[in-house]
């Protein structure tokens, strides 16, 4: 721990003046009964005022009647919009990647890197402003023309998880905004203050476009009920929701029960192959960041590695040799790689899966609760590999935190076998020099998931690709590819240029006369 490690401890103070350079008013973090802490130090850091059920009703009309007009701009002027937003996050990186830091924990590396993120899917979506493209179809009948027309969808709900407290809202955003539609964002409970900067910038932007009306974007802050009235109301026409699969599994039902859209980003629980080829110190570098990195609380973070058992006596220990030396401390501190969980029940559910480990039979690396004597109020743990002798129930069950279940495999088809046997289905990697084994790994036949890497780790995607997974995943896709298809409505158009009325498939049907 550095000499400065206290010093750059989050205040109310210090957090209510970065705030302030956003935009956001002194009064909105200090006038209500919804708490913020950081999990660094688990200092109190504002409290809020919480939405209400007709709070979100009111704000769900004001982007329908906004929807209702901006649904009308063109998109290439609708990109501008998220230009003048991308350039805001420009000036303000430092700011804000220092805001995600001290409100979800990560370290400052990552902060920096989600707010990039952010940048990144801004610049994809005003290039696409130009590119929502459709189909000239061929039409079987002479002097018809068929082609395939994409309009904005309406209002776009976006709930995001603690772990990643922009950048998914980004994805959504960016694209929503481009595409046409309107967007009401309620961010998880435990890290709304970065939402409340990005509202502050994208209404900047916003005024220095005209053609963009009041009510487009929105926040709402509150708990599970506030989510549930966003998730039920009709006018909303796309609830894209990321969070754990029993989140989903309530979410779901409710959307298709009034026949909304969904995009579900769900529980990862990923694993990773070492196959006997595999050039090992890349492997234990990839291992490491992705089994380690924002303290296990990522979506794609590797929770299962597959050692081939040729392999694994050189391996297992090189990594717990790595996870000893990891420096675990304040997240804002440069030299930092893994910062504290996000509260005492992640550390909870931690300390429990491990003690499940044990009584397994498992050998366990790491694990313990660190500097609880600095910060009492803040959960800080060592990263933890648990060596197991088969995949259990436990293997099978996803816990959010930095605990990496090790196992040996001997032929390909087994450890395929065992990565493709749990219910998740989010991100995947194989590492091998053998062109045999890439290319199966990634055909049919290989992993079954969204997201299918070979000698690189399941974590770190970029916008460029479409983002998710299947099966308790939830199937849905964000960000790159055609993501932005999701967020509009489809037309088929068949347009009749010529003087006669030929009907589909060669059907007759005339009338005598």
């Amino acid at each position: 721990m550095s000499a400065t490690a206290v010093s750059t401890m989050p205040s109310r103070v210090d957090t209510v003046a970065l705030l302030r350079r956003f935009g956001v008013a002194e009064t909105a973090l200090s006038s209500g009964g919804l708490g913020v802490r950081s999990p660094i130090n688990g200092a109190e850091i504002a409290r809020l005022q919480g939405s209400s059920r007709s709070d979100v009703e009111r704000l769900v009309g004001e982007a329908h009647a906004a929807f209702l007009a901006w649904r009308s701009v063109p998109a290439p002027k609708r990109g501008e919009l998220v230009r003048l937003f991308g350039d805001a996050l420009r000036a303000h990186k430092a700011e804000l990647g220092r805001l995600v830091s001290i409100e979800a924990g990560k370290i400052l590396q990552e902060g920096l890197g989600e707010v990039q993120e952010m940048i990144d899917i801004c610049d994809f979506a005003v290039g696409l402003s130009r590119q929502l493209y459709g189909l000239t179809i061929a039409t079987e009948r002479p002097g018809h023309r068929m082609m395939e027309t994409w309009h904005p969808l309406g209002v776009a709900g976006i709930i995001s998880a603690f772990n990643f407290p922009v950048a998914v809202w980004a994805w959504n955003a960016a694209l929503a905004l481009v595409c046409g539609d309107s967007i009401v964002w309620k961010p998880s409970a435990k890290t709304p203050l970065t939402a409340l900067a990005c509202q502050s910038l994208l209404e900047q932007a916003m005024a220095r476009l005209p053609e963009a009306p009041q009510g487009l974007s929105a926040v709402i802050i509150g708990e599970a009920d506030i989510g549930e009235a966003l998730v039920d109301d009709r006018r909303v026409k796309l609830v894209s929701a990321t969070g754990s699969t029993r989140m989903g599994g309530a979410v779901a039902p409710r959307i298709a029960a009034r026949f909304g859209r969904a995009i579900l980003e769900l529980g990862g629980n990923n694993g990773m192959i070492v196959a006997p080829s595999a050039d090992l110190d890349l492997a234990a570098r990839a291992i490491l960041f992705a089994s380690v990195g924002t303290a296990g609380q990522r979506c794609t973070t590797l929770r299962r590695l597959f050692a081939h058992e040729s392999i694994y006596p050189q391996l297992v220990p090189r990594l717990k040799q790595a996870y000893a030396q990891v420096a675990i401390g304040n997240p804002l501190e440069p030299d930092t790689l893994v910062g504290p969980l996000i509260d005492r029940r992640a550390f909870e559910a931690m300390q429990s899966s491990l003690a499940e480990a044990r009584m397994e039979g498992a050998t366990v690396t790491g694990g313990e609760r660190v500097h609880a004597n600095l910060w009492p109020d803040a959960f800080y743990a060592r990263p933890a590999l648990a060596e197991m002798a088969r995949q259990s129930e436990l293997v099978c069950r996803e816990t959010f935190a930095p605990i990496l279940y090790v196992m040996r495999y001997g032929a390909l088809d087994e450890a395929i076998r065992l990565h493709n046997a749990v219910p998740q289905g989010l991100a995947s990697a194989i590492f091998t020099n053998d062109l045999r084994e890439a290319e199966r790994f990634t055909s049919s036949t290989g992993s079954d998931c969204g997201i299918v890497n070979v000698n690189i780790g399941p974590s770190g995607a970029e916008i460029g690709g479409a983002f998710g997974g299947e099966k308790e995943t939830g199937g849905g896709r964000e960000a790159g590819s055609d993501s932005w298809k999701a967020y509009m409505r489809r037309a088929t158009n068949t347009i009749n240029y010529s003087h006669e009325l030929p009907l589909a498939q060669g059907i007759r049907f005339d009338v005598p006369g």
